[in-house]
């Protein structure tokens, strides 16, 4: 309790608007606010955490608090949104990657709508119909390539292209919506270890045929495992039997995450904790300060699964293509 009888041990732990007394001027008090998590700074003292720092406030010069609702998310800038789906984009090598200035035209015989697409971030380097007109030209010219944009929702790229005429590709079986989410790596190695999970730098017989359930195409091993020339990858499979798998590429200072599957029988056994864990054990050991990786908005488990871990969402893509033309009226003389 303050000497004013406001109860501060009531708030520690909220974010709150706190008032305090900082001094005079004229024989009269001063007073600020500051907003931000409260907790208990020791020796007669509250430290309320503020987006530019922690501020240390004497008890008794607390005059008032409240409670106040969370911050909103910031959003990431646009530069830092670009550089992600960039690195995003390195660890999913396509088949075929062709600049288009900034924008990035990529294929791969059809294996996923990432390695399938014109990644659309930056100044294409002309007209953006012109450019457009680029990745349909690009799409015919290459087999199991839509003419297909992905771009970040709600940027100046995104606006543009669907100025164009170009909507929402509902048909994309994978999800027309993308959550990217991050993750500081220190956050994701708290397995247990009851699950032993073994590494490799190349993927095995056995974690294809239990990833992908099969062999795979020239493209898939392009994308997923394209050796030297690629990304340092690991390849992780939980158990013996096996449990699970995973996949994890190095770009940069960034741990890229995908194909994290578990069996059946293996769900909610911490068998996706501990692949988890042990790809970002291997990130970190390498450098990498950060995981990120790609859910489709309707993949609601595994979006819950990662945000459990500690991940949030740093951004949302979607994919967009040309709109159908349109019927032709019925003549009415027909």
């Amino acid at each position: 309790m303050t000497r004013d009888g406001i109860d501060l041990d009531a708030v520690l732990g909220a974010r709150v608007a706190l008032r305090h007394r900082i001094g005079e001027r004229d024989g009269r008090p001063l007073f600020t606010d500051a907003v931000g998590t409260l907790s208990d700074g020791g020796g007669g003292t509250v430290v309320v955490e503020t987006r530019k720092g922690a501020v240390r406030v004497p008890r008794e010069a607390v005059v008032a608090v409240r409670a106040v609702p969370p911050a909103p998310p910031r959003r990431a800038s646009w530069s830092a949104v670009t550089r992600l789906e960039s690195l995003c984009a390195d660890a999913w090598p396509a088949l075929v990657d062709r600049p288009l200035g900034a924008w990035r035209l990529r294929a791969a015989d059809g294996f996923t709508g990432r390695a399938n697409s014109c990644l659309a971030v930056g100044d294409p380097g002309m007209p953006v119909t012109d450019a457009l007109a680029a990745v349909q030209e690009f799409a015919a010219a290459h087999e199991g390539v839509p003419p297909r944009v992905q771009t970040p929702i709600g940027s100046p790229w995104s606006t543009a292209v669907q100025r164009a005429g170009w909507v929402l590709d509902r048909g994309h079986d994978a999800g027309a919506e993308v959550a990217v989410l991050v993750a500081d790596l220190t956050l994701l190695t708290g397995a247990d270890g009851r699950v032993p999970v073994s590494l490799t730098d190349r993927a095995s017989s056995t974690w294809w045929e239990f990833s992908e359930g099969a062999e795979p195409t020239p493209a898939q091993r392009h994308v997923l495992d394209p050796g030297p020339g690629g990304p340092p990858t690991v390849f992780g499979l939980a158990g013996p039997e096996p449990l699970g798998a995973v996949r994890g590429a190095l770009v940069e200072d960034h741990l890229h995450l995908s194909r994290l599957s578990t069996s059946p029988a293996a769900r909610r056994t911490g068998v996706g904790t501990a692949l988890t864990a042990a790809a970002a054990r291997w990130a970190l050991a390498r450098g990498a300060k950060w995981a990120v990786l790609q859910v489709a908005l309707h993949n609601t488990g595994t979006r819950t699964f990662y945000e459990r871990l500690g991940c949030t969402e740093h951004h949302r893509y979607h994919y967009l293509t040309p709109a159908p033309a349109a019927s032709p009226r019925p003549s009415p003389h027909a």
